[in-house]
C-alpha cells in the first residue's frame, strides 16, 4: 500500500468512525449517550416555557441528605436549538372549517424547522423539559410531526433536560442560534393519521382499539377541558392515563422497559401489538401513548388522531361517561 492509499485508508476509517459515533442508536438516548456525541447531532428543545431557555435553573438542598434537587428546569444543553411547542400545531381550513391543534401542513411544518436552524441530513434529539408528562409530550407531539414529514434520523432525551440538570451536567443560558436551516420536509405519511371517519369506524366494529390518553377524571366524564363539547371518552376507547407512562427520579421523568408497558396496556385492556388510534383532548398527550406503542413497543399500525376529542366533539360526535348524579 503506498503513501496516498494509506492516508485515503486513514481518512476512510476516520470518517466510518464519525459516523458510526453520530449514528443513534434508537428512538430513545440516554444522557450519557448524548454528552459522548454532542458533536455529532441537532438537539432540539421543545417547550412551551421559551423564557427558561436563557434562564438559571433553581435547586434546593435537602437539609438530611445534603443532595442538591432540582426545582426548576432552566438554561438548555450547549448548542441547542429552540422549538416553542405554541407553533407545533395550528389552526387550518379541515373540510372547510377553520379547526385548532392541527398538524401544520408539510411546507409550514419545514418553514417552522428550517427557521429553528435545523439541517437535513444530521441526526435530531430532542429534549423536552422532563419534569411533568405533558411537558415530556410536548417533545413527543414534535416528534410524531417529524416522522409524518419523513424524518427517521430522529430520537427523544431520556428524563429530558430535568434529568440532563440533575446529573449535574453542564448547562448554558445562551440566546437560541438564529441561522436558518435546509431541513426538508417529505409528503406526509398519512398511515401516522387517524381521521375522523377512522375513528368512527374504530368506535363501532372495534377492530381498531382506541387509546384515551387522558387523565381518568376526563376520561370517565367527571371533569373536561374547555375545548372538548361533552363529558367522557369515545364510545369504546380504553384509558391509558399520563401517570402511567413514565418514572420518576430526583424529579426527572424517564421511559419504562418495554415489558412493563405491555403489562400496564394488558392491565387497561389495551393489546400492545394490535392496532390502535391515540387520542386525549387535542392531539398532545395522544403523543405520549402514540410513541410508546410505535417506538418502544414496536406497533408500526399505531397513529393518533389529530385533534382528539376537540375535533371529535366539534364534528357532533358523541361522548360517554359515568352518570354524573
Amino acid at each position: 500500500m503506498n503513501k496516498i492509499q494509506i492516508i485515503v485508508a486513514s481518512a476512510l476509517y476516520a470518517l466510518s468512525g464519525l459516523i458510526q459515533a453520530a449514528g443513534l442508536p434508537g428512538p430513545i438516548v440516554s444522557t450519557d449517550w448524548l454528552a459522548s456525541n454532542l458533536a455529532n447531532v441537532q438537539v432540539l428543545e421543545v417547550t412551551g416555557q421559551v423564557k427558561s431557555f436563557i434562564k438559571a435553573p433553581e435547586f434546593e438542598i435537602d437539609k438530611k441528605t445534603g443532595k442538591k434537587m432540582l426545582v426548576d428546569a432552566g438554561g438548555h444543553i450547549e448548542g441547542s436549538h429552540l422549538l416553542n411547542s405554541k407553533d407545533v400545531r395550528v389552526e387550518r381550513l379541515l373540510d372547510g372549517d377553520k379547526t385548532k391543534f392541527l398538524i401544520p401542513e408539510q411546507a409550514d411544518f419545514q418553514k417552522l424547522i428550517q427557521s429553528v436552524g435545523i439541517n437535513s441530513n444530521k441526526p435530531i434529539v430532542i429534549v423536552p423539559i422532563g419534569m411533568d408528562m405533558s411537558d415530556v409530550d410536548e417533545g413527543l407531539r414534535a416528534f410524531w410531526q417529524f416522522k409524518v414529514y419523513g424524518e427517521s434520523n430522529i430520537a427523544v432525551l431520556d428524563g429530558g433536560l430535568a434529568g440532563w440538570l440533575a446529573e449535574g451536567r453542564a448547562f448554558s443560558m445562551a440566546p437560541a442560534p438564529t441561522a436558518v436551516g435546509n431541513w426538508v420536509a417529505q409528503a406526509a405519511n398519512k398511515d401516522l393519521i387517524a381521521t375522523t371517519a377512522e375513528v368512527v369506524q374504530a368506535s363501532k366494529s372495534g377492530n381498531i382499539q382506541l387509546i384515551d390518553s387522558r387523565q381518568p377524571m376526563q376520561y370517565l366524564g367527571i371533569n373536561k377541558k374547555p375545548d372538548v363539547a361533552g363529558f367522557g371518552h369515545i364510545p369504546g376507547a380504553k384509558n391509558f392515563a399520563p401517570e402511567l407512562m413514565s418514572r420518576s427520579v430526583d424529579g426527572a421523568l424517564y421511559f419504562l422497559k418495554p415489558v412493563t408497558y405491555a403489562a400496564v396496556m394488558e392491565a387497561n385492556g389495551i393489546k400492545p401489538k394490535e392496532p390502535s388510534i391515540s387520542y386525549c383532548n387535542t392531539g398532545h398527550l395522544a403523543a405520549g401513548s402514540w410513541f410508546i406503542m410505535t417506538e418502544i413497543l414496536g406497533n408500526k399500525s399505531a397513529q393518533l388522531y389529530d385533534g382528539s376529542a376537540y375535533l371529535w366533539t366539534k364534528q357532533g360526535n358523541k361522548l360517554e361517561g359515568v352518570p354524573l348524579n
